[in-house]
């Protein structure tokens, strides 16, 4: 079962357009700050701000690198969330079927008849 203060946790630190980008920008490679503020237009100090909320919810992990610190996605945390994500929109078998399998509510009723139509 979802844990509902996980999901708000979740979709909280998704819920701001430059951390989605950031999660874009990080796919398959670590970058600093510096170069996220390059590529997404903004302050490094923007970044570092957007990063730590990131790091926080561990879904981020920085590196040391010389002088720099670059951050990288933290895959075992996406897996996790994805499941999470999965599980909360995964529809709930039955609950909307009768005892033979058709559609018993009208939206699976009206889906169940465009299907056909088409």
């Amino acid at each position: 079962m979802n844990d509902p203060r996980t999901l708000s946790r979740l979709l909280k630190v998704l819920s701001v357009e430059t951390r989605v980008r950031i999660v874009q920008l990080l796919k398959g490679q670590a970058l600093c700050v510096n170069a996220l503020a390059s590529r997404l237009h903004v302050t490094p100090g923007a970044v570092s701000q957007h990063l730590r909320i990131m790091r926080d919810a561990d879904l981020v992990v920085d590196e040391k690198r010389g002088y720099f610190v670059h951050y990288r996605l933290n895959g075992d945390t996406l897996v996790a969330w994805r499941e999470e994500i999965d599980r909360l929109l995964e529809p709930k078998r039955g609950t909307c079927m009768d005892t033979k399998g058709a559609p018993k509510c009208a939206a699976m009723r009206s889906k169940a008849a465009r299907s056909r139509r088409t």
